[in-house]
């Protein structure tokens, strides 16, 4: 399977599977930091507005790339329970990743907002975006805090993703779309040529506007 060029390639494929979404009353909301420049394409195509929905991984102590669960926007948690039994992880070492996540949550959602609006989740269609799926457990924690909300709908939106991501996404959403669903997923970075970390600075450009169509 070929690869993406880059976040903004990936995003302008995605966008054309999503038609049925133009226009309707309904948010794209990019997870930040790498979901965002995804996010912004199919946006733009779609238009609607494009808003960013902080999610931070809680990676596993001294092994910080597996996530053992995920901390979004509202303060809910999820946990990877499959990670949690291979790796028996104390609860005090849990609850200080939780911790220490939510300062930087919390930062980063004083820097993307600006002073923008809060976000309006109820009765809205929320398109859910992402530069990928691996374990699941980023997009899984944004699902489970955007359902609090009451949207009309949540669609999850990503260029790759793992058949069992797929899978177990389509049970708990309205609607899952992907560009790519390779046999052999290993990581989300293998399928871009560029995956260099967004910025913060990127991502409030993005939000703003620059570089928009």
């Amino acid at each position: 399977m070929r690869r993406f060029r880059n976040r903004a390639q990936a995003g302008a494929e995605l966008a054309e599977l999503l038609g049925a979404y133009r226009g309707v009353d309904g948010v794209v909301l990019g997870l930040p930091r790498g979901g965002v420049p995804v996010a912004a394409p199919v946006a733009s195509a779609l238009g609607l507005p494009l808003d960013a929905y902080v999610v931070r991984k809680l990676g596993v102590p001294g092994h910080e790339e597996l996530a053992m669960g995920a901390i979004a926007t509202g303060g809910v948690v999820v946990w990877n329970e499959d990670v949690l039994e291979m790796v028996r992880v104390s609860d005090e070492r849990r609850q200080a990743a939780v911790a220490r996540e939510r300062a930087e949550l919390e930062r980063r959602e004083i820097a993307y907002r600006g002073d923008r609006p809060p976000l309006v989740v109820r009765d809205r269609v929320m398109l859910v975006v992402d530069d990928g799926l691996a374990t699941g457990a980023t997009m899984a924690a944004a699902v489970a805090a955007l359902k609090a909300d009451a949207p009309a709908s949540i669609v999850v939106a990503v260029p790759v993703a793992p058949l069992a991501a797929v899978q177990a996404f389509e049970s708990v959403v309205d609607d899952v779309v992907v560009v790519a669903v390779p046999d052999h997923f290993g990581a989300v970075g293998e399928w871009y040529d560029d995956f260099r970390a967004t910025s913060d600075d990127e991502v409030v450009a993005l939000l703003r506007g620059d570089g928009r169509d």
